[in-house]
Formats: structure tokens, C-alpha cells, sequence
């Protein structure tokens, strides 16, 4: 996962999760610290601030091992993997543990400069599409 390495560094970020027809259902603000530790178990680690304008904010950080040319996570809250596409588009596939029935699809794009990416997470329950994340991040550090 050759471009999975570009992601590395502090990342700023705006998130929107809309249901089916379109409307808001929550925003928030994220910092988000990608890192890929030299030595270890895993082979990727994540470090996420999220933050409401209402002041609530949550920390979480989680690991992934890389096995068989996949990015692997098994967390007390989701457990799936990620690939890389031919064109370094970063994929990932992630069952809730938190939530029985929910899994959601990622896409992360980088812009040509490194810069600024999108993520957009294709939200299931039960098989049946309900919610999207739409994911608007710029490089920080």
C-alpha cells in the first residue's frame, strides 16, 4: 500500500453524515494523526479528535497490522480491513462491533498535491444502504 504512506502526518478536517434523502444529521470538526510506526505489532496507527461546535469533543486512537497486503483492524468498536487500488485510492471495509448489522465502505482520495483529501463513507444496515459521510480534510503537519 505504497500511497497509504502519503497519508502520514496531522490532518484538520470537516465531517457531514446525511441520511438517505439528503438531510443533516450531525456535523463535526476532526484532527486526525496518521502514523506508521517503524517497529511493533501494527503497521498503522490513528489518532482522532472529533469536535462539536456545542463544546462536546471525544478522543480515540486505534491500530492496524498489515497482513497479506491488507491493512487489518480489530477495535472494541469496528473490526475490517483496507486495501489500496491500482490508481492509490485507499479503500476500506468496516463492520461495527458497537452497533450489530452496521458496516460502512470508505474511499480516501489524496489531491495531486498531497495537500487535502476526501473520504466518503457509504453507511449499512442490514445490507440496506442509510447514511453517508461526507469528509472534507486539509494537511496540517
Amino acid at each position: 500500500m505504497p500511497n497509504m504512506l502519503r497519508h502520514e502526518g496531522v490532518w484538520e478536517g470537516e465531517y457531514r453524515h446525511v441520511d438517505r434523502d439528503g438531510s443533516l444529521v450531525d456535523f463535526h470538526h476532526m484532527t486526525t494523526r496518521c502514523e506508521f510506526p517503524a517497529h511493533g505489532d501494527v503497521a498503522y496507527i490513528q489518532h482522532n479528535v472529533l469536535r462539536w461546535d456545542d463544546g462536546r469533543s471525544v478522543e480515540r486512537s486505534f491500530g492496524g497490522a498489515f497482513r497479506d497486503g491488507l491493512l487489518w483492524w480489530d477495535t472494541d468498536r469496528f473490526h475490517g480491513h483496507g486495501w489500496e487500488t491500482m490508481d492509490g485510492i485507499v479503500m476500506l471495509r468496516l463492520d461495527r462491533k458497537d452497533e450489530p448489522g452496521v458496516r460502512f465502505t470508505e474511499m480516501i482520495e489524496l489531491s495531486d498535491d498531497g495537500r487535502t483529501r476526501a473520504r466518503t463513507w457509504q453507511w449499512f444496515r442490514d445490507g440496506v444502504p442509510f447514511r453517508r459521510t461526507l469528509c472534507d480534510e486539509w494537511r496540517v503537519d
